[in-house]
């Protein structure tokens, strides 16, 4: 069991049979009346993002999930196949199960898989990625008196905000949170 006012981003909890992972939360105290815990909270089956109000105090069970280090082998009809590191058994993970994380998918690339009762509820990234700039404008020297930026397209098809200095073919460090551009590799 996990107290509601031990909540953290990341943390998964199981309500009504279903497991549900912490998006975002809030402590609030109001000047009158008892304190209370807002969370966001996301599905970890259908990925719906719900909000909800608990008591301070309350008790939920927490959610067991596994978590397989595992490698993302290939892209094949928008199914992408990834292979555990321990087993070497292949799972096929759909686009709808991947969401905005396929846009930082490089084959060969170590990601950790969340499973629940069996069942594939999602995967961590690491907090960065490496991407080589594939399209971008070329940037013209004294084009502005402050730093501006233009966008590129990298190896994934994400695209990002970047400063004009970047060139076609550098390699960028990208945060997989937010999908902003961090610096040149």
């Amino acid at each position: 069991m996990i107290s509601v006012n031990d909540f953290r981003t990341g943390v998964t909890v199981e309500i009504d049979g279903d497991v549900w992972q912490v998006v975002d939360f809030q402590h609030v105290k109001p000047g009158k009346g008892a304190a209370f815990v807002r969370a966001k909270l996301k599905n970890g089956r259908t990925g719906a993002v719900v909000e909800r109000t608990f008591n301070a105090g309350e008790k939920l069970p927490k959610a067991h999930v596994d978590r397989r280090e595992m490698q993302f082998l290939y892209e094949s009809d928008s199914m992408f196949n990834l292979m555990d590191n321990e087993t070497f058994e292949q799972i096929e993970l759909s686009a709808e199960q991947l969401g905005d994380a396929r846009k930082f998918l490089k084959e060969n690339m170590n990601i950790a898989v969340l499973f629940f009762q069996g069942n594939v509820i999602g995967i961590d990234l690491p907090m960065s990625v490496e991407l080589t700039v594939v399209e971008t404008d070329p940037g013209i020297r004294g084009d502005t008196a402050t730093g501006g930026t233009k966008p590129a397209k990298l190896e994934t098809g994400h695209v990002v905000r970047v400063p004009l200095f970047i060139n076609i073919g550098e390699v960028l460090r990208v945060d997989t949170r937010t999908g902003d551009y961090i610096e040149r590799a």
